[in-house]
């Protein structure tokens, strides 16, 4: 990837038992911020049964997905969930030839 390409992600994000819709309104909400901080969305999907989501994320450097992390807003939501917030795994990627 050269450098210019930025940081490219795959999330997977699951939702906490019986809370998908708490957990998509969520992700609504915080893939919202993303531009805050360098990033965009680049495709959204979600699994057939609604628990499941994979977001490919771009992010201009490093140092902006790390601010994402740490953004206030994103925080507080999460806090405000509790236990029906998704837990996420975030996969760093690159585009194939």
């Amino acid at each position: 990837m050269a450098d210019d390409d930025g940081l490219l992600l795959a999330a997977v994000v699951e939702m906490a038992p019986g809370a998908a819709e708490a957990g998509q309104r969520y992700e609504d909400a915080v893939l919202g911020y993303l531009a805050r901080h360098g990033g965009v969305l680049e495709r959204r999907t979600r699994g057939t049964d609604g628990t499941t989501e994979v977001h490919l994320i771009r992010f201009r450097s490093r140092a902006g997905y790390e601010s994402f992390l740490t953004d206030p807003d994103r925080l507080a939501l999460r806090e405000t969930l509790g236990a029906a917030a998704p837990t996420t795994r975030v996969i760093e990627i690159h585009d194939l030839p």
